[in-house]
């Protein structure tokens, strides 16, 4: 395969907590092949009780690795769009969910828009996040805290307990 500089590569982690769990996932992987890239490579699927608003059923989280051709702007709108394709309405944050797709990691480039945050701001704190990442990527470099993300892990104060899914 021969190199291509514009394609970048972009860790993602998909989650939700409404309808068929698990089948919601693996549609979020066809459609980021579809509209966003190549899943190189997927987490084990892991169980999390609800973070922010707790009164709510627990969600599934899986990280994906992907390589796409799109800017970390062009890449946000298609996984809004894929979003609102599965049936995702935004009502209220932290609120359930049929998918949610976040950009964790974009390359090693740093973005403050409103939008559009990267690396994701609170990566850091949140297990969901770091241990499925941690699985598929764990010496991928935070590329603000400089730390691995193994590292970012072991750092990491939040004690919700994050299980793999069977």
């Amino acid at each position: 395969m021969i190199f291509d500089p514009h394609m970048i590569k972009a860790y993602l982690l998909t989650g939700g907590n409404l309808g068929d769990r698990e089948k919601n996932l693996m549609k979020a992987i066809d459609n980021i092949n579809l509209y966003c890239g190549t899943v190189l490579s997927a987490s084990s699927i892991y169980e999390t009780a609800a973070w922010g608003i707790t009164d709510q059923p627990s969600f599934l989280n899986q990280a994906l690795k992907i390589k796409t051709g799109l800017t970390a702007r062009q890449l946000m709108r298609r996984i809004l769009k894929v979003e609102k394709l599965m049936g995702r309405i935004r009502d209220e944050k932290y609120g359930p969910r049929l998918i949610d797709i976040d950009i964790l990691i974009y390359n090693d480039e740093v973005h403050n828009y409103k939008l559009l945050k990267l690396p994701h701001p609170e990566l850091h704190n949140r297990r969901f996040a770091l241990l499925p990442l941690n699985e598929i990527a764990p010496e991928l470099v935070h590329p603000v805290l400089k730390k691995t993300i193994t590292e970012l892990l072991e750092d990491c104060k939040d004690q919700l307990e994050v299980k793999k899914y069977s």
